[in-house]
């Protein structure tokens, strides 16, 4: 004699054994909502709660509340339910705050906004900070380099720059000496690109220096490879912005 109060039978509707089927097979989807498609799937095949439990080592309870769930709102119903939890402290208008002024303003003695700052300034806390620039990707700590060539045999140097360092000449050792700048006095070839969502400010790589004094990074040919290498067999090759 069956115990307990009788099932409501499980009919799906109209549409629905085709989206079902996708959800319970998706290797995308969170896992508990692929388990409650699962849930409804066997559950219109006639199983019992307890089978579909044994099936889907869940407990009986589970397998219940899912099939109401779905037999009162459908797919809908398998979601988890909006949780309302505590109250916001921080406003829109004040979220609104932080990115304009993350995105237009500078601090008055820095180059760029620190979660500090930007919290002294708004006077939230450092971590509300920190998580509004989570929440829309700002980073202006970060400065990404970007370069425009405008050689036209641009390519053809990069050919052969790369070509050298991957296949060498035969008993030779290639050397890539680079300035090693003491003032930097820069002046970027193409316009600064703003601090944006979602992206760090950019700039270009190349630059022009206006009095800048340089020095050669330490190289002592003499020294550090005359003992073991002829010095007609030292290639040395400097990267040219520009020709």
């Amino acid at each position: 004699m069956a115990l307990g109060r009788p099932l409501r039978p499980m009919i799906l509707h109209e549409g629905d054994r085709q989206q079902l089927s996708s959800i319970a097979k998706s290797r995308l989807l969170p896992h508990s909502l692929v388990l409650r498609a699962q849930i409804v799937l066997l559950a219109s095949e006639g199983l019992t709660n307890k089978q579909i439990a044994a099936r889907l080592d869940v407990c009986r309870p589970s397998v219940g509340v899912w099939r109401k769930r779905y037999l009162d709102h459908g797919i809908e119903g398998l979601h988890d339910e909006f949780k309302s939890g505590r109250a916001r402290s921080v406003s829109d208008e004040q979220v609104a705050l932080v990115v304009r002024k993350t995105l237009y303003t500078k601090p008055k003695d820095g180059t760029h906004w620190s979660v500090r700052t930007m919290a002294t300034a708004t006077k939230m806390s450092r971590a509300t900070v920190h998580r509004i620039w989570q929440a829309f990707g700002l980073q202006p700590h970060r400065q990404e380099h970007f370069t425009l060539s405008t050689d036209p045999f641009f390519i053809e140097k990069v050919r052969d720059i790369v070509g050298l360092y991957l296949s060498p000449p035969e008993n030779a050792v290639v050397l890539c000496v680079d300035e090693k700048s003491q003032i930097q006095a820069l002046d970027r070839l193409q316009p600064m690109l703003p601090l944006g969502l979602g992206y760090a400010e950019g700039c270009t790589h190349d630059y022009e220096r206006h009095g800048t004094t340089t020095l050669f990074a330490a190289l002592d040919v003499a020294n550090q490879v005359k003992s073991r290498l002829n010095a007609k067999n030292i290639i040395v090759m400097k990267n040219i912005l520009s020709s």
